[in-house]
């Protein structure tokens, strides 16, 4: 007899195995299909579990129209399922339109939403394909470590960075997430674990009083951050009353919305599942009394978003007065804090108690579980994509390139219940919705999307992203014939031309700590890697360095530049880390305290890189490979 929790989990997209990176093939159990199940608020008892089971095919079995459609901009659309049916189209500008039987006529570039006899469903007008980006070349740096006097790095720094980098030759200049995160707490520093993905961090705002730094090393966030948002507080309370308060006239209620969980955060702690339990929806009595009587930190906290956008702009004019092809390139993170203003704001669009995650895999032999909520596919569904095509359109409103971190969960989503003990399981998304969605935007704004493509590929994605004009990514470290015995490295001309390809990443040791075994180092150091294991690992690493000196003909970094730039790929990045001559990485993944994460300055003043002696050998280089 067939289980109804089964049939309920493949109806929801859980799949019942995968093979992971090993080659092994898991098949979820019943722990990790209930777990998942129970994560998406549907009955995990075999009755109810049925029941649930029976009312979404009856659900679907009376829809006239299907949960959403994809159609190409310009095309003149149908929808077969209508027959002769009368149906009413909301458009994304406002306007309505209205008709019967299955032709809709041409319509715009948009998610779009469809009415026909009590059934809604949702239209994305997508350009079937975005267009291939000119060959061109950029630099990638850490913001919070381009400060000056010690402090850390500003809207402000990055403009004049920008500016530099670009009359230097570079087309783009990419950063870390710049996500709205935790302020009030100094030890949630990572960019990839934020608050919420469509706002803007108020750590990187420029205040006209800097305060004062320090020159050390790396980066006190617990004593940097207070001074800058002391400084931000003076200058709001200078500013004029209309100035703080006209934002209540844009009718913004997901603003409205996070400015009221950033006054409640600091009255009751950062994180919302601590806070007292009528607190913890936006929707309570006590939530909307609170944002009555607190009217005032409300407007501070939607000035430091008007605050940090203003300056983005800024950001943005500086690379179209250096005549930057795309300008600035910024960072999407594949998932949220469990505990921050995104889950608050819509709880219902986030799974419970799972974290994203990813499987085994040669680097991990027991999986990843990283600590970020994962979207609900049924409810972004139900939310017409919506919450998506914000975050989307936020980041791309001063930015030409975005990287969606971890693409491969547009495809298939990796799901770890916090449970100890309880193996993950993926969840299939709604991949060619989540891909039109993405090229609704990039067109809107006129900007390149790259995805994360590495690790555990499923099948057909790397050709959807093709297909829809989305550049994947490709690592020189990683870029190697893996059948063979000995190491042996992709040839440049061999490289994917639908790419954007950099030596290393922010999660990946520099050129010269890649060469020294840097990597390795820190593993063996914090206790996560034996001695054997050590020498083992350095060794393989000894072979690479010395197969790739070989194929370049020189150890220098300008030879790897070289290299990365003779690639056939569209675009490629340089490391700001790699043309100074840095040894450490940004980050170690795997570790919070034990690595100084997110930490480390680069130590030249933002307004000087592009006449640097380093970049403008770089940039001569570039040039040379026609870049």
């Amino acid at each position: 007899m067939i289980d109804p929790r089964d049939d309920l989990a493949g109806r929801l997209g859980i799949v019942p195995e995968y093979r992971d990176a090993t080659g092994t093939v898991h098949e979820i159990s019943a722990l990790t299909r209930d777990a998942l199940l129970e994560a998406m608020g549907v009955p995990t008892g075999p009755v109810g579990a049925a029941r649930h089971l029976e009312m979404l095919k009856e659900r679907d079995a009376g829809r006239p129209i299907p949960d959403y459609t994809i159609v190409d901009v310009g095309s003149f659309d149908r929808i077969e399922s209508i027959g002769e049916r009368e149906w009413e189209i909301l458009l994304e500008d406002g306007s309505t339109r209205r008709g019967s039987g299955g032709e809709l006529g041409e319509l715009p570039l948009g998610v779009h939403e469809i009415r026909c006899e009590g059934a809604t469903g949702w239209i994305l007008c997508a350009p079937a394909r975005l267009p291939e980006p000119p060959r061109c070349w950029g630099v990638t740096l850490p913001l919070y470590g381009i400060g000056r006097d010690g402090a850390i790095g500003t809207y402000a720094d990055l403009a004049e960075a920008v500016g530099s980098l670009g009359r230097a030759g570079a087309a783009f200049v990419g950063v870390n997430p710049i996500h709205a995160g935790f302020p009030a707490d100094p030890n949630a520093i990572s960019p990839y674990s934020p608050s919420h993905r469509g706002r803007l961090s108020t750590i990187y705002i420029a205040a006209e009083e800097a305060g004062d730094g320090d020159d050390a090393a790396l980066i006190d966030y617990g004593t940097a951050i207070p001074i800058r948002m002391k400084a931000l507080e003076a200058e709001w309370r200078r500013a004029s009353s209309d100035d703080a308060r006209d934002w209540r006239r844009d009718g913004d209620a997901d603003l409205q919305r996070f400015c009221l969980h950033q006054a409640l955060s600091e009255r009751f702690g950062s994180y919302w599942p601590a806070w007292p339990e009528e607190y913890r929806s936006p929707d309570t009595e006590a939530s909307k009394t609170f944002a009555e009587e607190n009217a005032e930190r409300l407007d501070f906290h939607a000035w430091l978003q008007r605050r940090a956008d203003r300056q983005l702009a800024e950001v943005e004019q500086a690379a179209k007065e250096a005549g930057m092809t795309y300008g600035l390139y910024l960072d999407l993170a594949v998932g949220t804090h469990p505990a921050g203003a995104e889950t608050w704001g819509d709880a219902e669009l986030f799974a419970r108690d799972v974290s994203l995650g990813a499987p085994p895999d040669a680097f991990s032999s027991d999986g990843q579980s990283w600590g970020l909520a994962p979207l609900r596919p049924d409810t972004l569904i139900a939310e017409g994509f919506r919450p998506l095509s914000a975050i989307l359109r936020r980041q791309l409103a001063h930015a030409k390139i975005l990287r969606i971190d971890h693409i491969l969960g547009f495809d298939r989503a990796f799901w770890v219940p916090v449970q100890d003990g309880i193996p993950g399981a993926y969840v299939r998304m709604p991949r060619d919705a989540l891909l039109a969605v993405a090229r609704i935007e990039a067109a809107r704004a006129g900007a390149v999307i790259v995805g994360e493509d590495l690790g555990n590929i499923p099948d057909g994605l790397q050709q959807a992203l093709r297909d829809a004009g989305i550049l994947g990514c490709r690592v020189v470290q990683f870029e190697q014939h893996w059948e063979h015995y000995r190491p042996s490295f992709r040839d440049p001309e061999h490289y994917t031309t639908e790419a954007l390809t950099s030596f290393s990443t922010h999660d990946l040791p520099t050129w010269l700590g890649w060469r020294e075994g840097r990597d390795i180092d820190w593993r063996r150091d914090l206790g996560s890697m034996d001695v054997e294991t050590h020498r083992q690992s350095m060794e393989k690493r000894r072979e690479e360095v010395e197969t790739l000196d070989r194929m370049l003909q020189n150890a220098g970094v300008d030879a790897m530049h070289r290299f990365v730039g003779s690639t056939t790929s569209r675009l490629v990045a340089l490391q700001i880390e790699d043309i100074l001559g840095k040894v450490e990485q940004p980050n170690l993944p795997g570790t919070v305290d034990d690595h100084p994460n997110w930490r480390r300055r680069v130590g030249e003043d933002a307004g000087t890189l592009g006449r640097l002696d380093a970049v403008k050998r770089t940039a001569q280089i570039m040039s040379e490979v026609d870049r």
